[in-house]
Order: structure tokens, then sequence, then C-alpha cells
């Protein structure tokens, strides 16, 4: 095969691409809100009779919310790197992607997961970067865009 067939095909294979929009990944993060809570609140339930039902402080924060909020960011940052997508992103039929498709690799996945979800968490304001996805060609947030990230239909 040519370089000029090969250059060609991986184009092809690029632009074959459908991402996915602002509304059907508004929905899985729905989805997958409601299984983190429901995790959370099962494994975190054992907590309240710790301490007489009062909330067990660490500093400023409980230790129910120091581990709630480990759970969610362990959720996304797991089921996207050994699967490619979360459940809610499953029951939609779309997926994470590297724009080269090589597998997505722990550091893509730290600054996706983590620090882009952090830094729309961080203020209430920076929540609204999330609509950039409604406005960029290829359907990315802030997170997907410092990561070289797509969120693409399953083939």
């Amino acid at each position: 095969m040519s370089e000029d067939q090969v250059s060609y095909m991986e184009e092809e294979t690029h632009h074959a691409r459908i991402y996915a929009g602002f509304w059907m990944r508004f929905w899985a993060y729905i989805i997958d809100w409601i299984v983190v809570f429901s995790v959370s609140g099962i494994l975190l339930v054992p907590f309240k009779f710790l301490n007489d039902g009062m909330a067990i402080e660490v500093g400023l924060w409980t230790l129910q919310g120091i581990l709630a909020t480990i759970i969610f960011y362990l959720y996304f940052l797991l089921m996207t790197k050994f699967l490619g997508q979360t459940l809610g992103k499953m029951i939609l039929g779309i997926r994470v992607v590297r724009e080269d498709e090589q597998p997505l690799s722990w550091m893509d996945l730290l600054f996706r997961e983590v620090v882009g979800r952090f830094l729309h968490r961080v203020f209430w304001f920076t929540s609204l970067l999330y609509i950039t996805v409604a406005f960029t060609g290829e359907k990315q947030g802030v997170h997907d865009i410092v990561a070289n990230t797509r969120v693409v239909y399953d083939k």
C-alpha cells in the first residue's frame, strides 16, 4: 500500500467519526450522576452510624464528602480508562477517543477526567464551559481540548 493510500484511509477514518453533541453528552452525564450518587449512598451509609448520625469532620470537609468526591473521580477515571466509556455513555452508545485513535493514556485521562472536571466544578461559572461542546466543530468541551480527546458514537 502506498503512503498516499494510507494517508487517505486515515483521513477517511477520521472524517467518518460522528461526534456526540451537547445533549447526548448531557444525558449521559445525568445517568452517570445517578450511578455515582447511588453507589456513594450505598457505600457511605455506614458512616452515618459511626458518630451518632453526626458528620465526621476533617478540617473544612466531612469524611463522607471526601469519600464521595473520591468515588466520583474514580468512577469517571477508571471507567473511561478501561472501557472508553462510562455507564451513561454505554447506554447512549457513545465513547471517548483520542484524536489519533490510540488507546487513552493515564495522562490523557488525568487531564480530561480529573483536572478538567475539577476546573469545571471549582466555581459555578466554570460549569458554563461545558457549553463549548455545542459550538466547536468536533463537539469538544474544554476538558476534551486540553486532553486532545473527542466523544464519538460507537460503531
